[in-house]
């Protein structure tokens, strides 16, 4: 009953709004005709791929990923639309009716005016359980060819093709309620999926326009007065001779021979490689491109790339990467070579060298300019006390401070002013190395650039570093959306700077919140899509305040299906490992305790850490753990013995009772160290590396 009242009242708002107002009355069966044939001609016969965000779950959703689909029908959509509002029922009847056929309905915003927020709210109140996808950039809502909400795209995954473009059905009128005569788009979805002719609709869509205002003016866009100044603002910087970039944009010839490529990362959001999404938070290092540029550059291509008059502005000068981007370093550490083979595995190497520095040290800075950037998964390193014995592994045990690290597609790490990192003299540093073989023998010299203040400069604060882990993660064979969370529990007030998240082929999605002591909780980074290729800081534009008690809660999605393209083995159930064929959930944050300064450090790290494991296993974020939520390795060794562990047996294991077991834990393994000389592993989270590490 509710639901037929929710069309009643936007079928009665769209009367309001039509029938009494100064828009156009609804053109006559002949007007419809030359609509429909006009809509139909700015139909594109095959559609190219693109990348857009669901509004509701920031989940990005990749066109050409869906070709195992039947079917795609792509629907456009507004806010406030009261046609779009009375045809809801109709879309999910249309959704539910096909979704066990290999069909996927999707909504697209492309209006300006609708922010996530408030497309969000929208779908919450009138039920739209639906993807929306956010087309803020208006690029593929112009390339489909909308002009209003309520159209409708069928696509042939087979082919690419549009193969229906029209009406939902001829229910939806200006004004006017009306039964279902004619079903367009079931008796298109039904022709496709028999392999018969799809009938074309017989009248055009009706709905809310849709404004694109750079499609209304068509203005002409030249590479050397438009798009040269984007790209050597935006892209040279890795573009360049010796630069990240796979090649270097030295003139307009290049540009012109990589244009549509260039067309197709922007379309699916590859470029630039900074993942968070651009709705949630701001960032003081964001390298995305502004609705303007993107528009820009896809709109140039799509005319023919020009050249323009003039000077070819990247052509006159030549741009070529410093060896050291932030300038001469004041201290350089070699990490041993090592000879990466051209096949097979390689375990995780843990060589160290000496301290350079003979006096306490403040890091503002650091570098890490790695040889071979085929065959060097990432870099990690800890201030170690005592300098190893020679042939002694630097395990992450004995770590403390970080001087700085490295994952594939991250940059330099620059402190805030007047914040910085203690090194203190002697000792050693020790390193985490991950190789990865990629079918060529190498040698690969890897060096660290550091930077620190003058000994007059010394930083009034103190950066920290942390890692929210979880290695009990258990990912099921042939999951497409499997996921996980962990977080840490802040004992005392701290500032947030950064965050870096980590995980391997399977990782999908990953976000990070905050919960307040009051239970209020906020979203402060979200990457829709986690590119492995592609990891790097994000650092906040202004650090996010942490009261003492708030949680920091990051959850991971995986996709273990075969959509994914970079899956190994769909087959297999994956779990924690070093491995990039295994998997990790590994948010690594950059911080600093709200009452510490250089002159008066405190030891809250302790405190912070010794929750890890809580955070790793309490999934339901109770703050304490349940049977239920064990799983893993560690989570079968609890099971076992959980009458013991579970001291007070209220069915549930607290905190002072997980300390309990992390005390005996760790007593166990310093014996077992000391008997066989080995060095211990972590304690809350082996092969994880918890104290500076990124």
């Amino acid at each position: 009953m509710s639901a037929r009242l929710g069309v009643f009242g936007a079928a009665a708002s769209a009367l309001l709004i039509y029938g009494f107002s100064t828009v156009p009355a609804a053109p006559s069966a002949g007007e419809q005709g030359q609509a429909t044939a006009a809509t139909e001609a700015m139909t594109p016969q095959r559609i190219d791929n693109f990348m857009l965000v669901d509004a509701q779950k920031l989940e990005a959703h990749e066109l050409y990923r869906m070709s195992d689909d039947k079917a795609i029908v792509l629907i456009s959509t507004g806010v406030g639309c009261p046609i779009a509002r009375a045809m809801t029922p109709a879309i999910k009847a249309l959704r539910d009716k096909y979704a066990a056929q290999g069909v996927e309905v999707m909504l697209i915003d492309s209006n300006l005016q609708d922010s996530r927020d408030a497309i969000a709210a929208e779908a919450k109140e009138y039920g739209i359980d639906i993807p929306i996808l956010m087309d803020s950039n208006q690029i593929i809502g112009e390339a489909l060819g909308v002009n209003r909400t309520m159209e409708v795209f069928v696509i042939n995954p087979k082919s690419w093709q549009v193969v229906y473009h029209g009406p939902v059905n001829d229910a939806a009128d200006y004004g006017i309620q009306k039964a279902v005569a004619k079903p367009f788009a079931d008796n298109a979805l039904a022709a496709l999926l028999a392999g018969k002719p799809v009938p074309a609709a017989t009248q055009a869509s009706k709905g809310c326009l849709v404004d694109f205002p750079a499609r209304a003016k068509k203005t002409p866009i030249s590479y050397v007065k438009d798009v040269a100044p984007i790209l050597e603002a935006k892209c040279v910087a890795c573009h360049e001779e010796g630069g990240i970039g796979p090649f270097a944009m030295k003139d307009y010839a290049t540009v012109k021979g990589f244009s549509p490529m260039i067309r197709e990362v922007l379309r699916t959001d590859r470029m630039p490689p900074y993942n968070a999404d651009p709705h949630v938070g701001k960032f003081s290092d964001d390298k995305n491109l502004s609705p303007a540029e993107i528009k820009t550059i896809v709109h140039w291509v799509d005319q023919g790339a020009p050249r323009g008059e003039g000077k070819d502005p990247l052509g006159a000068v030549k741009h070529v990467a410093a060896e050291w981007p932030l300038g001469k370093p004041d201290a350089i550490l070699d990490i041993p070579a090592y000879t990466i083979p051209a096949s097979g595995v390689v375990d995780y190497q843990h060589p160290w060298v000496k301290n350079p520095e003979t006096e306490g040290k403040w890091l503002r800075a650091s570098t890490v300019k790695v040889e071979s950037r085929q065959g060097v998964h990432h870099v990690l390193t800890g201030y170690l006390k005592d300098v190893p014995q020679p042939g002694q592994q630097a395990f992450e045990s004995k770590w403390g401070v970080s001087v700085g690290g490295y994952a594939v597609g991250a940059e330099s790490e620059i402190a805030p002013k007047d914040v910085g990192t203690y090194i203190p003299p002697g000792g050693a540093i020790g390193f985490q190395t991950h190789y990865t073989p990629f079918g060529k023998q190498v040698t690969d010299h890897t060096k660290i650039a550091l930077y620190f203040y003058k000994d007059n400069q010394k930083p009034d604060l103190v950066m920290h570093n942390s890692v929210i882990v979880n290695n009990a993660i258990v990912i099921p064979p042939n999951d497409p959306h499997h996921e996980e969370v962990g977080y840490l529990s802040f004992p005392k007030e701290a500032l947030l700077y950064a965050a870096f998240p980590h995980a391997h082929y399977r990782g999908a999605m990953s976000d990070l919140w905050i919960r307040y002591p009051d239970g209020k909780e906020k979203l402060l980074l979200s990457l829709p899509r986690y590119d492995f290729s592609w990891q790097r800081d994000y650092t906040f534009a202004e650090p996010i305040k942490v009261p003492a008690g708030s949680k920091l809660i990051a959850h991971f999605i995986y996709d273990n299906s075969k959509r994914n393209p970079h899956n190994p083995d769909p087959s297999k159930q994956v779990v924690w490992g070093d491995q990039s064929w295994e998997e990790m959930f590994y948010m690594a944050i950059r911080y600093r305790w709200q009452d510490e300064t250089s002159k008066h450090m405190v030891s809250y790290d302790d405190d912070l850490n010794k929750n890890r494991l809580m955070g790793m296993l309490d999934s339901n974020i109770d703050g304490k753990i349940e049977k239920s939520e064990l799983k893993g390795q560690i989570g079968d060794q609890i099971r076992k013995y959980w009458d013991v562990l579970d001291a007070n047996h209220d069915g549930y294991i607290d905190a002072n009772e997980l300390a309990a077991m992390e005390k005996m834990g760790g007593q166990r393994r310093r014996r077992e160290a000391a008997a066989d000389s080995k060095p211990a592993a972590p304690a809350a989270a082996a092969a994880t590396p918890t104290a500076g590490g990124k």
